[in-house]
């Protein structure tokens, strides 16, 4: 099996699985569904070249490759999460799911959940910045 070549112009999400190899495809299909119904909220775009889903920050990317789909970036998360992901995370700790096997969409959801969880956390925490005063007046003590 192939995977997408680096020459094939990939704008969109559907360009991403149309240029994937056809035994690869459905499964695709059902990864962005799982991702789309998981975290409605997120914005779907290309981002270095494969799909990727945004909300406050990454999600999750995804990306399909001779022998596993690779789910990124890595997940952190409850503690019973981290045991789900266990037997899938790579070397670096991205996700691995092997296509001879049956992939765990429901783990995926719950992957995407957990990353958007955390995006909102960390929007949440963030330092607020002040308003400025509109331009060309002058504020007060100036």
């Amino acid at each position: 099996m192939k995977t997408v070549t680096r020459k094939a112009q990939i704008t969109t999400v559907s360009d991403y699985i149309a240029a994937c190899p056809r035994a690869v495809q459905p499964i695709l299909r059902k990864l962005r569904a799982t991702v789309r119904k998981a975290v409605p909220q997120a914005t779907e775009c290309i981002s270095y070249r494969i799909p990727a889903y945004k909300l406050h920050g990454i999600v999750v990317y995804f990306a399909a490759f001779k022998q596993h789909v690779g789910v990124f970036p890595p997940v952190r998360g409850t503690p019973e999460l981290m045991k789900a992901v266990a037997p899938y995370a790579g070397p670096k700790g991205n996700l691995r799911f092997p296509l001879a096997k049956p992939i765990p969409f429901a783990l995926i959801a719950r992957i995407a959940k957990q990353h958007a969880k955390n995006n909102s956390k960390r929007l949440d925490a963030a330092p607020r910045a002040r308003p400025s005063a509109p331009a060309g007046r002058q504020v007060e003590g100036s």
